[in-house]
């Protein structure tokens, strides 16, 4: 007989909000990095030397403000995902080499090099037969089963080579101050969607209604 010593401890009880304050470190730097640009940038100019300090000093912005979610992921949940540790590895590095070389060239590819590092690992996991998102999040949908993982690892994998599609179409078509400001809502606006779309999928497999929430805030990082 299983003595109470012996029971797995109960998962601890989610604080409320949460699901708020997940978004507010997925986004809260890319907005710090727009409002950044647009504070500093001169009006009406769409390149030269002043554009170029717009630039450096919005993205040293960008940089601070993701390192400063990374802490506020560890306080608020405990804990920060490889997601997470590796888009910030890359907002510093790739940040670091814009400021460095003051060319904006390395944090607008930034997103495109995540993307599609992200998607690789995702399908190459999928086509083995495995779930690589769950590892990536560090998330516990309730009640998910290894197929809707599964399911959901795919789609994350395709969904991220369209975004890298996407920011590449945008960078070589755009100036940077457009690129930025168009990025972050329609990024935002889809990615939104591209999570809502994915709940009927992963409800006939098992998800619980009440993890729906997390579900449709956890959100490809940008």
């Amino acid at each position: 007989m299983t003595s109470e010593t012996d029971k797995p401890a109960a998962p601890p009880a989610k604080k409320p909000g949460n699901a708020w304050v997940s978004l507010l470190v997925d986004y809260a730097p890319l907005l710090v990095f727009l409002g950044s640009y647009w504070w500093f940038a001169p009006k009406g100019e769409h390149e030269g030397i002043g554009v170029i300090v717009a630039v450096t000093k919005s993205t040293g912005a960008f940089i601070v403000a993701s390192i400063a979610a990374l802490a506020i992921s560890k306080w608020r949940f405990g804990k920060i995902s490889r997601m997470l540790w590796l888009s910030t590895l890359l907002v510093v590095g790739f940040g670091g080499l814009t400021i460095l070389l003051r060319d904006p060239f390395y944090v607008q590819v930034k997103p495109t090099v995540l993307y599609l590092f992200f998607g690789t690992v995702l399908l190459v996991g999928w086509w083995q037969g495995k779930a690589l998102l769950q590892w990536l999040l560090e998330a516990a949908f309730e009640g998910l089963d290894g197929e809707g993982w599964l399911k959901l690892s795919r789609n994350w994998g395709f969904f991220f080579f369209v975004l890298a599609v996407l920011n590449e179409i945008l960078r070589l078509s755009l100036d940077f101050g457009s690129w930025l400001a168009v990025k972050v809502p329609v990024f935002a606006g889809i990615s939104f969607l591209f999570t809502f779309a994915q709940l009927p999928m992963l409800l006939r497999h098992g998800l619980a209604q009440e993890a729906a929430v997390e579900e449709e805030t956890t959100l490809p990082p940008q």
